[in-house]
């Protein structure tokens, strides 16, 4: 255990993962305190730990253009064309999105003083929310493709035969209603780990874009969670590379 936790740590995109569940923890938690009377100065310290777990992810990301770059060309090997065409475009807006906030970063370090923050803030923030937009696009191209062979396998064995029966049968009435269709969404989550963490990453990474762009405004109660959510996730799939959804 230990030894993992030295070998976690020991990765930069590791370290950025505990930084940013420490934001968002902090986040969650004086968003908590701030409904309590008296907690005023425990709150402060809070927001102020927070701002700072946000300026050090920043030094983690710092390089992080290339990597998207580098994923982009490898994304366009692909031979499925819907997948490369997300990935790649999810890979671009990255890249976008991290050299944005390699621009914030070098203002708030003092280097640019004529730079409009909340311009490029915002040109990061709708890279941000593209990059996830697609990366649900292939999600959800992952997650039909994936039902639609469930659909048409029956794999030998009798509980496999069972499985195969029950999912022909909900699929056949998929046209019929909602209920039997969302059925279908869960055991095929179900039995693929790694497609439903990235599913439930993505949406939680989605509530921050959606509220800094004005489309969907929340509570810095809910962003905490949800961002603790998906930092927790993203450890996960760092300790255990096998539950990382590969293309």
């Amino acid at each position: 255990m230990m030894e993992e936790f030295v070998r976690f740590t020991n990765q930069t995109q590791g370290r950025e993962r505990l930084f940013r569940a420490a934001q968002y923890s902090c986040m969650l938690l004086h968003y908590l305190l701030e409904q309590n009377p008296g907690q005023e100065e425990v709150v402060m310290k809070l927001k102020r730990l927070e701002s700072n777990m946000s300026s050090g992810r920043k030094l983690f990301r710092l390089g992080n253009t290339v990597h998207a770059i580098v994923a982009a060309r490898q994304a366009t090997q692909l031979p499925n064309l819907v997948p490369r065409f997300c990935l790649v475009a999810s890979n671009l807006n990255r890249a976008l999105y991290f050299v944005c906030d390699t621009v914030l970063w070098l203002v708030s370090m003092g280097f640019f003083s004529d730079v409009d923050q909340k311009k490029w803030r915002r040109r990061a923030t709708k890279c941000y929310y593209y990059s996830l937009v697609m990366n649900l696009a292939e999600d959800m191209y992952e997650l039909g493709w994936r039902m639609e062979r469930a659909a048409r396998t029956e794999a030998p064995g009798k509980e496999r035969e069972d499985q195969g029966q029950r999912i022909q049968a909900l699929s056949s009435q998929a046209t019929g209603g909602l209920q039997p269709l969302l059925t279908f969404f869960y055991f095929t989550l179900r039995d693929h780990p790694p497609l439903l963490l990235d599913v439930v990453k993505n949406l939680c990474d989605l509530s921050s874009p959606l509220n800094e762009l004005g489309l969907y405004k929340t509570n810095a109660g809910v962003l905490g969670l949800c961002g603790l959510i998906s930092s927790v996730i993203g450890i996960l799939t760092v300790t255990k590379p096998h539950l990382k959804l590969k293309p």
